[in-house]
């Protein structure tokens, strides 16, 4: 294992060697991220296409193209620590970029929506090692003093990527055809593997570490189950007590329970739970948590608010939403050097009141608030993202070395996932909650194909989605806008709630470093020369 010593080899800024190993990491993070945001705006794409006359498939069916992906994700992140020892972060993260690559192509050859979801689950597969392996190498090259400013670096994917693939996937799908989302990942997954091939330098593997198959039957299973349970609930209209919501998470819990008691006697656990002995890391994951669950689960929303309330296009609404990412380019180089300045508890607290403020405008939503005031408050946002996700992660990482790294950076991927799919789903039940609150029109009760009717705010969401949808049914206009009205409420409430989720992060936050931390050195011999 490295020993703490001084960093005589490692330049004080980014050099063209690191730069050329940051962009491996770039290359990985786009393809992961922005996929599972383009694949969120097909998903209406994949009911029509996928459906035939006598065989029509549910939208709920539909969602599974995102929930086996992430699923996936869940369930090999956990290896990703393992195996990047066993096999060498090099080998390993090129064999993550083949096995997503491969899975992209088979994607858009599927016939059928059982056959994309098959497919979904390999592509997730390599997918999830992408982040974590990423991470880990940059970590490596750029040294522990400058981490701040390549952990923003390869921010920008983190941040971009809920804001350009609703973007690139409306536009693919209006220009081209669904096809498209996965087959533009074929030519990117290409020039990744050349890139890695000569940017990155061989690495060691450790075969004598065996895996911890214990811990595999525990952890991996326990993970998904838990994540199946928790995206299940909108599906389920927010009911905790469907038996696959329930009972899901109920066994998901108690492996991953069984897995914490088990993680402690193996030398070399699937995941090395020992380190959140390290003060940094445990603060730094607590505060990650709950920040990405109101962060992620709130911005899901703000899409979906400018084409159900407002009735933009998909593609109209990622362009409304892409000053956020514009605010977040603009504070994260700042925060990345300062963090390599300043302890990180008097960078991320800022961050995080930006975010309070921001939000707090999103809570205050009507159907006719202007367009500059929305995006006024996603730049403020932006502004607080970019000073908050990034610092997070470098204050995690910043203080271990050699292994640890791959161990702590596998911890931050598997708690801001899991984090992330608790926020979106609950958002999204709260919101469906809020829009069940309104009145039923009369005369809807016993039109064939609406079960109990038509509620107002339903209404009011297909006048602005799909009109000729609902022209044959006559409906008053005064029901409508009162709907429009309800409907704009039910998101500014979500939002709400949003909110006090992202003030509560607060209190960890004044937890983290505000002093300076003591560095150590990731390899006794700093690993950015070309192989």
């Amino acid at each position: 294992m490295s020993q703490p010593a001084t960093q005589p080899d490692y330049p004080d800024h980014i050099d063209a060697a690191v730069l050329k190993i940051a962009g491996v990491g770039v290359l990985g993070a786009v393809m992961s991220i922005l996929d599972i945001t383009v694949v969120n705006v097909a998903r209406p794409t994949f009911q029509v296409e996928f459906s035939t006359p006598g065989n029509p498939v549910t939208y709920s069916h539909v969602a599974w193209t995102v929930t086996a992906y992430t699923l996936a994700l869940a369930t090999v992140i956990p290896l990703t620590g393992w195996a990047a020892d066993r096999f060498g972060t090099k080998r390993l993260y090129m064999a993550a970029i083949f096995l997503f690559t491969a899975g992209s192509a088979l994607c858009a050859t599927a016939s059928s929506i059982n056959m994309l979801i098959g497919f979904r689950v390999l592509q997730g597969l390599g997918g999830g090692m992408l982040m974590p392996l990423g991470m880990t190498i940059m970590t490596r090259a750029a040294g522990p003093h400058r981490m701040g400013r390549l952990m923003a670096i390869l921010g920008v994917p983190m941040l971009l990527g809920p804001i350009l693939g609703p973007i690139l996937g409306g536009w693919l799908i209006q220009v081209a055809s669904w096809h498209w989302i996965f087959l533009i990942n074929v030519p990117l997954g290409v020039v990744a593997l050349i890139y890695a091939w000569f940017a990155l330098a061989r690495d060691s593997a450790k075969r004598s570490e065996s895996l911890d198959l214990v811990g595999v039957a525990l952890m991996s299973p326990g993970l998904a189950l838990f994540h199946f349970g928790v995206s299940s609930l909108p599906a389920e209209n927010g009911d905790f007590g469907a038996p696959r919501v329930w009972l899901s998470m109920l066994i998901g819990v108690l492996l991953m329970g069984a897995f914490v008691w088990h993680s402690f006697r193996p030398e070399h656990p699937l995941l090395d739970l020992r380190l959140f002995r390290n003060r940094n890391l445990t603060v730094s994951i607590v505060t990650m948590f709950l920040f990405a669950a109101a962060f992620f689960g709130g911005l899901l929303l703000v899409p979906t608010y400018f084409q159900e309330i407002r009735g933009e296009s998909t593609l109209q609404a990622g362009l409304l939403v892409a000053p956020q990412g514009i605010g977040a380019m603009v504070t994260m180089p700042i925060a990345g050097r300062l963090t390599d300045k300043l302890p990180v508890g008097r960078i991320v607290p800022f961050g995080l009141v930006l975010i309070v403020i921001g939000m707090f405008g999103l809570t205050q939503l009507t159907a006719t608030t202007p367009y500059p005031l929305i995006i006024g408050m996603l730049v403020v946002m932006g502004f607080g993202m970019g000073g908050t996700m990034m610092p997070l992660f470098t204050s995690a990482l910043k203080t271990l070395a050699g292994p640890q790294v791959a161990r702590g950076s596998t911890l931050l991927n598997i708690s801001q996932q899991i984090a992330s799919s608790c926020g979106v789903a609950t958002m999204s039940v709260i919101l469906t909650n809020q829009l069940n609150n309104s009145p039923i029109i009369p005369g809807t009760q016993n039109v064939p194909g609406l079960g109990e009717g038509l509620r107002e705010t339903q209404a009011a969401i297909l006048s602005n989605a799909s009109p000729a949808s609902i022209a044959p049914l006559h409906l008053d206009p005064a029901a409508i806008a009162r709907g429009l009205v309800d409907a704009a409420e039910a998101f500014a409430h979500t939002f709400g709630v949003a909110w006090v989720l992202v003030v509560l992060t607060l209190i960890p936050a004044l937890m983290l470093p505000r002093k300076r931390e003591k560095t150590r050195v990731v390899d006794p011999v700093p690993p950015a020369a070309v192989d």
